[in-house]
């Protein structure tokens, strides 16, 4: 049954199960079904053409960001292998395999009985988050109950994440009552919101460095296009410094520049197809809502995070974050592990920071900078084990590498004391993450308006004025 499970997500992915799940929630709320179906044609086209251009864009840049990792010199015993290979393996073992039953099941439910606002089975690939940590404990404990436990109240935790970050992604990114979930990519959004107030003390919401503060200031040279076109010319001047004297070299520069400008330049217009999908399914609960003189409930769509990928702050901090954090990597004490492969994902891993900031570049800047060494540290430490477990499902080190992690996956600083308690089988760390958890919800159900108005107040403190830069 398990097989059957993993081929069919491997086989239906978003871009099939985002539009059907679309179509079903049309016709419920009696969108004409002409409507329904464009709805989900757009929504399915909108993902491929996210995929499309990502699948391009990533082995463009990829070679770049090993090269400029060479010439660094930075010789760490931690390779990254990236996101897709931590999925093989979060799928690859018995505990993952049971979740991915377990997890759909868990979903639906507590979306039905309003426990979440947050629809994620329409996200089923991502769940391999969950497993992978899932995975580890019970490579240690032996024990199933623990890591289908840890799972669960991970998977718990992320839902909390989403339903508060909801509202302010939606509104950000431009996708009526859409958001993210990926565990490993919505994780930061406490991080994002206790940091908020402090840089705003400091003045960071004050520096207007944001796509829009900068079109009005640098006029064509603050273009989205021109700014993607000069980051991917700059990484890739780092990655061929040595070999400028090649005609080659300065090719590949250029390259990497047209296509980060290409990225920067096409993603709107296929977010514009994208975002389209949900008009109907918007406009048709706002009727109901006023023909029953009630408000209907607000409820969300887990979206895969390519969605925000290309938008324009998103893209150039992710870019800007690559050389930072291959730089941070080399000079932190105690860490072990050098970001490769994932580098390329910075761009899904800070879209909470970005929504949450409304876009502010030097926030986000700084916020990803921290979080994101943290979380070398956290692939340090677990390293030894998902090694082992990633050995034992038959991936192969890299030449050169004694172990191996995923920047992406593992790096993740507030999933490591929940992942501890489980690892370690310690009643008191169990009962106290768990105890967390309810307390959080408890009170983000109890003000939920509030912290919506909150997030929403900070938000605007970084938009742009007339004449500040």
């Amino acid at each position: 049954m398990f097989d059957v499970l993993q081929s069919f997500i491997n086989a239906f992915g978003a871009a099939t199960i985002v539009p059907v799940v679309i179509i079903i929630v049309a016709l419920f709320l009696k969108v004409p079904f002409k409507k329904a179906l464009m709805a989900g044609l757009n929504a399915g086209v909108g993902l491929q053409g996210f995929t499309l251009v990502l699948n391009s864009f990533t082995p463009i840049i990829s070679p770049v960001i090993e090269g400029m990792i060479k010439n660094t010199g930075i010789n760490l015993p931690t390779f990254d292998v990236g996101w897709q290979a931590a999925s093989i393996v979060g799928y690859s073992t018995q505990s993952g395999m049971i979740f991915l039953a377990l997890g759909i099941a868990l979903q639906t439910i507590l979306f039905l009985i309003k426990w979440t606002d947050v629809f994620q089975p329409s996200d089923l690939w991502n769940n391999y988050s969950y497993c992978v940590w899932g995975s580890m404990v019970y490579a240690v404990t032996k024990n199933m109950f623990l890591a289908l436990g840890l799972m669960v109240l991970l998977n718990m935790y992320s839902l909390l994440f989403a339903d508060i970050l909801a509202p302010r992604w939606s509104k950000y990114y431009g996708y009526p009552n859409c958001t993210i979930i990926a565990m490993h990519n919505i994780e930061p959004t406490f991080f994002g919101i206790i940091m908020d107030p402090l840089l705003n003390k400091l003045g960071f919401n004050r520096i207007k460095l944001n796509p829009d503060a900068l079109q009005k200031q640098l006029g064509m040279f603050g273009e989205p296009t021109v700014i993607g076109f000069v980051i991917g010319a700059v990484i890739g001047l780092i990655g061929n410094i040595t070999q400028l004297n090649k005609i080659s070299s300065w090719g590949t520069i250029l390259t990497v520049g047209i296509a980060t400008a290409a990225v920067m330049a096409i993603f709107p217009k296929i977010a514009g197809i994208f975002a389209s999908a949900f008009t109907p399914i918007t406009d048709a609960a706002r009727k109901s809502a006023t023909t029953k003189q009630a408000s209907t409930r607000e409820w969300y769509l887990a979206i895969n995070d390519a969605a925000g990928f290309g938008e324009s702050a998103t893209l150039t901090t992710g870019l800007l974050l690559i050389p930072i954090m291959v730089f941070l990597a080399f000079i932190l004490p105690g860490n072990e592990t050098i970001p490769v492969i994932d580098l390329v994902a910075i761009p899904f891993m800070v879209q909470a920071l970005v929504a949450i900031s409304n876009g502010n570049m030097a926030k986000v800047i700084v916020n990803g900078a921290i979080w994101f060494s943290l979380g070398l540290y956290v692939c340090t430490y677990t390293a030894p084990l998902f090694t082992k477990i990633a050995m034992d499902v038959g991936i192969a080190l890299p030449a050169g590498a004694m172990l191996i992690t995923s920047f992406n996956i593992l790096g993740k600083p507030l999933i490591l004391p929940i992942f501890l308690a489980f690892l370690s089988k310690n009643p008191l760390g169990i009962a106290l993450s768990i105890v967390a958890y309810f307390g959080l919800w408890f009170l983000f159900k109890r003000n939920k308006k509030a912290i919506y108005d909150y997030l929403d107040r900070q938000a605007e403190k970084n938009l742009p004025n007339e004449g500040e830069m």
